[in-house]
C-alpha cells in the first residue's frame, strides 16, 4: 500500500513538472525563475519518494530508469554544479519516461498500484 503511494506521488509531481514546462524551451525555462523553482521543487519530490520505494516494486517496473532518478537526485542537490542540465534533463528526458511507463504499469500490473484498505478489527466480543 505505501509503494501504491509512491507511485501516485512520483505520477502526480511528474504531470505538474509536465504542465509547468509544456511548451518552453531550455532559455525560456530557465529565465523563468518562478517556474524555475516549482519544477525543481516537484523534480525534487519525484527524487525524494523514488528513493523510498521498496526493492521489491522496483524489480517489477524494471523499465523506469530507477539508476537516472538516483543520479538527479545526487545532481540537483543543494551546491551541485550540474544542476541546470540535469534539471532540464529530468524534465525532458526523465519524467516523461518515467509517467509514460507508469500508464504501461497500470494497465498490465494494477496491484501495485492499488491502495489496498487495512484489514478492520473485528468488534470485541464481550461488550
Amino acid at each position: 500500500m505505501l509503494d501504491a503511494a509512491i507511485l501516485a506521488i512520483i505520477e502526480e509531481a511528474g504531470v505538474n513538472v509536465l504542465t509547468l514546462t509544456e511548451g518552453l524551451e531550455e532559455a525560456e525555462f530557465f529565465s523563468s525563475r518562478l517556474t524555475r523553482a516549482e519544477v525543481g521543487r516537484q523534480v525534487g519530490v519525484m527524487t525524494g519518494v523514488a528513493a523510498t520505494l521498496s526493492a521489491q516494486t522496483r524489480s517489477q517496473l524494471p523499465e523506469l530508469d530507477w539508476e537516472g532518478w538516483e543520479g538527479a537526485a545526487k545532481q540537483l542537490g543543494p551546491g551541485s554544479v550540474v544542476s541546470d542540465q540535469a534539471l532540464w534533463f529530468a524534465v525532458r528526458s526523465l519524467v516523461p519516461a518515467t509517467l509514460m511507463w507508469l500508464r504501461v504499469y497500470r494497465k498490465n500490473l494494477p496491484e501495485i498500484f492499488a491502495c489496498k484498505p487495512t484489514p478492520s478489527f473485528p468488534e470485541d466480543s464481550h461488550k
